[in-house]
């Protein structure tokens, strides 16, 4: 098992902080974003990471070398040319990854999720790539069919829909920004450059199985505003 921690964004909703510094350090209860997700991986004996960096990528290199990676070997995927969003960002980091499976997160998610159950449900069904999701509120959805398999996307604001599988009945479920992946997934990826793991997914939703695995109950949280810190702090209080 390895891990992927996307944290190259540029964290624009996160302003002021993200001025003058990368989101991933952003401190919750005495930590950083990061050292929360290296932390939650290592749970689950997940401690050979990749950290993606742009976006004030020195901070973030120089605070895994004072720490020693909090206990996990961590390589970096050196986006500093150019953000590549989460498909691209995938993508370059491929030849990092010697596992068969590989959980990927967004820096700034922190949940309670157990992932042992994601893992053990990826594997027993072996999709491409297995998606955490919720029954919570937002404004773009993943859809879903009733045995879980992808089938399209929804923007609920501008009312854009992209449907992969037109004979299915699609229920909606907001991703978590958590997903575990096989390895084969990197040789279905058609896309170059700058893209997003969303339109990974819907392509390959026509011609294969992608899951959604509904951890709805956790506790969970997006950290992707300086308000939302002191609600994480509340959600996840010592």
């Amino acid at each position: 098992m390895q891990g992927m921690i996307f944290a190259a964004g540029l964290g624009t909703r996160f302003k002021p902080w993200t001025d003058k510094h990368p989101k991933a350090l952003a401190v919750v209860h005495g930590k950083s974003l990061l050292q929360h997700n290296v932390e939650y991986l290592q749970q689950y004996g997940i401690t050979n990471v990749v950290v993606n960096v742009h976006h004030f990528a020195d901070q973030i290199v120089d605070a895994i070398e004072k720490n020693n990676g909090w206990g996990s070997h961590i390589t970096i995927s050196d986006e500093t040319d150019e953000v590549l969003e989460t498909g691209g960002g995938l993508k370059k980091a491929a030849p990092l990854f010697t596992a068969d499976t590989i959980v990927v997160i967004n820096v700034d998610i922190l949940t309670n999720l157990d992932l042992g159950k994601l893992i053990a449900f990826h594997r027993q069904t072996n999709p491409v790539s297995t998606l955490a999701v919720t029954n919570r509120t937002t404004s773009r959805y993943f859809l879903f069919d009733e045995a879980s398999t992808l089938c399209g996307w929804r923007n609920i604001k501008t009312g854009e829909e992209k449907i992969a599988r037109t004979n299915a009945t699609c229920l909606p479920k907001a991703f978590s920004g958590i997903h575990v992946i096989s390895k084969q997934l990197f040789s279905l990826i058609s896309q170059e450059g700058k893209f997003s793991m969303v339109d990974v997914y819907l392509d390959l939703a026509r011609t294969q199985t992608i899951k959604g695995f509904d951890h709805s109950g956790s506790r969970f949280i997006d950290v992707g505003k300086p308000d939302s810190v002191a609600e994480a702090e509340l959600l996840f209080s010592k």
